[in-house]
């Protein structure tokens, strides 16, 4: 039995998918049930980059199976404001963040850690232990890499977009809302 649900990503969640469909719902057709998250990775888009995920209009978690007819709307992870009492995703938003980063953001590291931040450079690459690192010190993965941040393993994890190192530091600072944190430092 064939089921049917729209679908729409918001902000930067479209940097994931085809231009053609940025900001609009796409009708997704499924031979069976299944569950959320397996939908928002088919289309490209890493659940370590979701926050929020709202099936007609109710917050659920990754595991929600979907049913026809669902609509379902995915936001991108908020780290400027608090919205716990709402998300079923995550059971707080980061507040004191700790980084690892792969052997392709060398320069961003030496940004982030000339500022003081708790950051670990992996400059060997080998995804599980990038991973394993992330879960025992509870570090974000930041990478240029979707293949990584799609590992179901993988809890907190950002793609980063840019290719210069010190726009990839605007970039991060401003998307973990870090400029206060710099400041203090």
């Amino acid at each position: 039995m064939r089921l049917n649900i729209l679908i729409r990503c918001y902000e930067e969640l479209n940097d994931f998918l085809p231009k053609e469909r940025h900001r609009q719902d796409i009708e997704v057709s499924m031979k069976g049930a299944e569950c959320v998250k397996d939908v928002i990775e088919k289309l490209g888009v890493p659940h370590t980059e979701v926050d929020l995920i709202l099936v007609n209009g109710n917050p659920v978690s990754f595991s929600h199976v979907l049913k026809d007819g669902d609509r379902v709307s995915v936001y991108p992870v908020f780290e400027a404001f608090d919205i716990s009492n709402v998300t079923k995703l995550r059971t707080k938003p980061l507040r004191s963040p700790k980084f690892i980063l792969d052997n392709s953001l060398g320069e961003l590291a030496k940004h982030l850690m000339a500022f003081g931040l708790d950051v670990s450079y992996c400059r060997d690459n080998k995804p599980l232990d990038i991973i394993n690192l992330s879960l025992t010190e509870k570090r974000t993965i930041l990478t240029r890499s979707k293949k990584l941040l799609l590992k179901k393993n993988v809890v907190r994890g950002y793609l980063v977009r840019n290719r210069a190192p010190e726009q990839q530091y605007h970039e991060v600072v401003k998307r973990f809302d870090l400029a206060s944190m710099i400041d203090s430092l």
